[in-house]
């Protein structure tokens, strides 16, 4: 039998949950590097996933905290599409990925891993990312380090 192993997961697994809202908190701390967040706009920013499903998953939120699209002035969903796009080319030049998902889930039964804080996903894809992993062992491989990615893709920002 292979083992994979992920020993960077035990700190989730083990770790206490910070109170409150992680897009509110990020980026308000001073450490874009450690809190991993990528761009910041006037209304919003990029930021790199924690627990992502591909390599070089994004995330595009409001600095609002609010879980309504409705409650979004229109300045605030413009500047997040121009992120999106920036995001997206940005993951262009450092990954090279033949393909994106981009979208957000709204709702527990959606999806939402955050239900009170509206977010976009951008995450990359190639040819073949997909194997018998997610299947049937629930499991993502993931084949390199967060802080690694992180300054890969700052070169590019």
């Amino acid at each position: 039998m292979n083992q994979l192993w992920a020993p960077w997961r035990i700190r989730y697994i083990l770790g206490e949950r910070e109170a409150g809202c992680f897009l509110c908190r990020a980026p308000q701390a001073a450490d874009d590097s450690k809190n991993l967040v990528l761009i910041r706009a006037k209304t919003s920013f990029v930021i790199l996933n924690a627990y992502p499903y591909n390599p070089g998953h994004l995330m595009v939120a409001p600095y609002k905290h609010t879980g309504e699209l409705s409650e979004l002035v229109e300045s605030e969903l413009n500047e997040m599409t121009a992120l999106i796009v920036r995001g997206k080319e940005l993951l262009t030049r450092a990954m090279k990925p033949q393909g994106f998902n981009v979208g957000l889930n709204l709702g527990k039964t959606a999806g939402a891993g955050v239900l009170d804080h509206v977010h976009w996903h951008i995450v990359p894809r190639w040819d073949g990312d997909t194997n018998f992993m997610p299947v049937t062992g629930e499991t993502r491989v993931v084949p390199q380090a967060l802080d690694e990615l992180y300054a890969e893709l700052k070169k590019h920002v």
